[in-house]
């Protein structure tokens, strides 16, 4: 014979213990706001978030960049060693027309306050002896930092709260996502390979080329497969074609471009 028996659901909760219930605490809830969101990848469209920065300027990314190229950069801390290098290089070679020749709008980030990134500004300007032209943005809540994976999961602040990694995007006209790099905090960017890419996409996105290894403005570049023999003939009369085991004929440089 089988017994079955009911009871209602307010008699079992009533019989748990509760110390038994875990429910989510403030801290739980902080934590979970501030993981990031995982996805984006090349010719991605780059969120549209808003945001305020450390010119006292409220914006969106999208309208931010669009119409041009653009670096959204984002650094560990304010009043740290490494960050103060980096921004102060990347202040140095905007007042030096680095970016401005090559179309190219600048956005920092970390999750500092507006009056942070001002007073740490002055320290960035004293160290480089350049100007810091370009805004800050201050995301304390790590709204748009999370949305972009740029949170650490081993560096926190003194509330718990994951700090941001050295995540960089270089973005066309379009505002799409055209490369991604990171690094960790104990290691700073190198912005002049920053510019290199820069140099290599822009070339690349008008004409069927591709740069080589170590390639740099000036350098010979290499011609794609998408472009056939004879084409190649008529746009690159000084083509070179490597001899390879093969015999493939795939590996062709131009140094006309």
């Amino acid at each position: 014979m089988t017994v079955q028996i009911f009871a209602s659901a307010s008699l079992l909760l009533r019989s748990i213990p509760a110390s038994a219930v875990s429910l989510p605490t403030r801290e739980d809830e902080a934590m979970a706001s501030t993981r990031n969101v995982t996805g984006l990848t090349l010719l991605d469209p780059l969120p549209d978030l808003s945001f305020e920065a450390s010119d006292d300027s409220s914006n969106s990314l999208q309208s931010y960049f669009h119409g041009s190229w653009g670096l959204l950069f984002s650094h560990p801390d304010d009043f740290t060693p490494i960050c103060t290098t980096e921004l102060g290089e990347v202040a140095r070679l905007e007042n030096a027309g680095e970016f401005a020749r090559r179309n190219v709008k600048l956005l920092g980030l970390s999750c500092n306050d507006v009056s942070s990134h001002k007073r740490w500004i002055e320290d960035v300007e004293q160290f480089s002896g350049a100007k810091v032209n370009y805004p800050i943005v201050a995301d304390a809540k790590r709204e748009i930092a999370a949305q972009l994976g740029m949170l650490s999961k081993d560096d926190l602040d003194k509330q718990g709260l994951p700090l941001t990694v050295r995540t960089l995007f270089v973005l066309d006209p379009q505002v799409r996502i055209r490369l991604t790099i990171t690094y960790p905090a104990s290691t700073g960017r190198n912005f002049v390979e920053i510019l290199r890419v820069l140099d290599s996409l822009q070339l690349t996105d008008t004409k069927k080329l591709a740069t080589p290894v170590n390639w740099k403005q000036g350098d010979r570049v290499c011609i794609t497969p998408a472009v056939s023999a004879d084409e190649a003939a008529v746009k690159f009369p000084d083509v070179i074609v490597e001899k390879l085991p093969s015999s493939k004929g795939y590996l062709r440089f131009t140094s006309e471009y």
